[in-house]
């Protein structure tokens, strides 16, 4: 049976979660500085508090699956929590869903040792400390084949050098996750990695530069310098050689998080944009009604539910028990339609508004910057493309003649073969009929 219905005990908690984000959680976007500076009195004072009825009520940190020791919310249930929480910029911390620090519980729930899981995990998933996942190189960008910082082992120890570009949160994490190079002549490209759990103050680790995006309190984004960073051996993650293995563990649910905060912001640049054009006229009349304008919100209406039917289709998926491994082309899909649809219902909305729209009185200018950042983060758009038409045509067969089955006199001709006593058609006139 198929059923677009929210199930009645669990809408309650998506409405509480709406009236607590909009009433409680928004207004801290606008006081607070970075949502990571957990050690801020202000954060400690503020959102503590909020946390503190979110756990109460068993809304905390519903990223995890109970076989990973987490709730058991489901990747569905997850994204239509992200379409109410993300529409705050503190509302993920607030519910402990917040990135990267989702994704690298992930991989230490399934990765970690007993002993990670005590020192990082237990207290990454109380929010006690946040963390960083570092992979991306200056030289490289998108390419993990280009990375260059190399692991040397010593002993009983390995020794880190090398540089990392765009480390969120670098200087509020607690510790770090490196993917870095530790076999450069393996035979398959996408052995030569592994992963390391390396905690901050580690000596050797430098941060050269902080960058920020517009729209954003701080500036968040890393340039880090790793010179002779010993860790021990029981710092890796996996195996040796498992770097790209425990990075895909992380990167599609994390994409798919990206989606659905992404859904949340695009939503609620739908809402300002629908609230404009029925407060604002000009011209004798409501902009509401404007054709062009109404073009402007129908267009948004309707890709903002494609777009949301494709989230949740793909959680759904992963909640029936596909990994993301499986999922690869509804999860790419997802990825690469995600900036267009935030950019051009932002744009929208950021027109509609006039000259308030550019301004700093409206966020609509961050958000369409952020689009270009959710095109890049986690792989650019055009890379998630490349794997969706792979994926689309990797059981496709090719035509076994010279021209294709569906040419219609193979289509006649099948037809005549499957029913022989049917009265013949008339061949199509090689000639124009005349008019």
């Amino acid at each position: 049976m198929w059923s677009f219905a929210t199930d009645p005990e669990f809408q309650l908690e998506l409405d509480w979660i709406d009236d607590f984000v909009r009433t409680r959680v928004q207004p801290l976007d606008e006081i607070l500085g970075s949502q990571w500076n957990i050690h801020d009195p202000e954060f400690v004072r503020l959102v503590r508090p909020l946390q503190a009825e979110v756990k109460a009520r068993g809304l905390w940190a519903c990223h995890l699956g109970p076989e990973l020791g987490g709730p058991g919310y489901g990747q569905l249930k997850l994204a239509l929590m992200n379409e109410k929480f993300g529409m705050s910029r503190f509302g993920p911390i607030v519910f402990g869903a917040q990135a990267p620090d989702t994704g690298n519980a992930e991989i230490l729930a399934r990765f970690g040792t007993d002993e990670q899981k005590r020192t990082y995990l237990e207290p990454l998933l109380a929010n006690d400390i946040v963390s960083c996942f570092s992979m991306t190189e200056p030289q490289g960008g998108a390419d993990p084949l280009m990375m260059r910082t190399l692991a040397v082992r010593d002993g009983d120890d390995w020794v880190i050098n090398g540089e990392k570009w765009f480390a969120s949160e670098a200087e509020t994490a607690a510790f770090f996750i490196f993917m870095v190079v530790t076999d450069p002549d393996a035979e398959s490209p996408h052995r030569r990695m592994s992963m390391f759990v390396v905690p901050t103050g580690t000596p050797g680790i430098e941060v050269v530069r902080n960058y920020g995006f517009y729209g954003e309190k701080d500036d968040t984004h890393a340039h880090l310098r790793l010179t002779d960073v010993r860790v021990p051996d029981s710092a890796m993650l996996g195996g040796p050689g498992d770097g790209f293995l425990v990075a895909q563990s992380r990167l599609g649910g994390g994409r798919m998080h990206h989606a659905m905060r992404t859904l949340a912001q695009a939503t609620r640049a739908f809402e300002m944009m629908c609230e404009r054009v029925v407060s604002r006229s000009t011209k004798g009349e409501l902009l509401a009604n404007k054709q062009m304008v109404q073009e402007k919100i129908a267009d948004s209406w309707v890709e903002l539910r494609q777009f949301r039917l494709l989230v949740l289709e793909t959680a759904w998926l992963a909640d029936q028990g596909h990994d993301w491994k499986a999922l690869r082309a509804n999860v790419s899909a997802v990825k690469s339609i995600m900036p267009k649809i935030l950019h051009d219902i932002s744009a929208r909305a950021l027109h509609l508004h006039g000259s308030l729209g550019l301004s700093h009185e409206l966020p609509l200018a961050a958000w369409l910057v952020n689009s270009f950042h959710v095109g890049l983060a986690d792989g650019p758009t055009e890379v998630h493309k490349v794997v969706v038409a792979k994926e689309v045509l990797r059981t496709v067969a090719p035509a076994a003649g010279m021209f294709p089955d569906y040419v219609r006199s193979t289509r006649l001709e099948h037809a005549r073969e499957l029913y022989p006593e049917a009265a013949p058609t008339a061949e199509p006139s090689p000639e124009p009929a005349a008019v």
